[in-house]
């Protein structure tokens, strides 16, 4: 049986801050057994397979990378309807985009989980390359905090 709440990490690991999302849901996964009700996933750089994954659930959490006029190693939390009426993520790389489709998407087919949260991190670095910029890892503490925080809400 799927669990009501999928936590889904965005993005290229191979191209430095591109990794953030996958870095963190690796890192939730450790603490999976906090979170009975949570299933964590790397889903890459995204699709339609986003579509598959976040059907049938109550809440989808999806963390990435995002271009958003902000400085270096800021997080922000978004609904998509935020994100589709504030034009927030001015600078959307191809996998924002095609989230926002895909998201999209699941509403016209009815497969939307009743909750989507978008927790998106300012990149300060974009290249090949692997491992984090030293903003970004110094913050994935707080990073953490912040998604623990919306994960508690789902759990009360």
């Amino acid at each position: 049986m799927r669990k009501p709440t999928v936590v889904l990490g965005l993005g290229n690991p191979l191209m430095a801050d591109e990794g953030i999302g996958i870095d963190l849901v690796e890192r939730l996964a450790q603490e999976a057994g906090r979170y009975p009700t949570v299933e964590f996933i790397d889903a890459g750089t995204g699709g339609m397979s986003v579509l598959h994954r976040i059907e049938g659930r109550s809440k989808a959490i999806l963390i990435d990378c995002a271009y958003m006029g902000e400085a270096p190693g800021t997080i922000r939390r978004f609904t998509p309807d935020e994100v589709r009426s504030t034009k927030v993520l001015a600078h959307q790389s191809l996998h924002e985009a095609d989230l926002l489709r895909v998201l999209t998407l699941a509403e016209q087919l009815g497969q939307s989980p009743g909750q989507v949260v978008i927790f998106g991190i300012q990149p300060q670095v974009v290249e090949v390359r692997q491992g984090l910029s030293g903003v970004l890892f110094r913050r994935v503490e707080h990073y953490l905090a912040e998604i623990r925080s919306e994960l508690e809400k789902s759990a009360g």
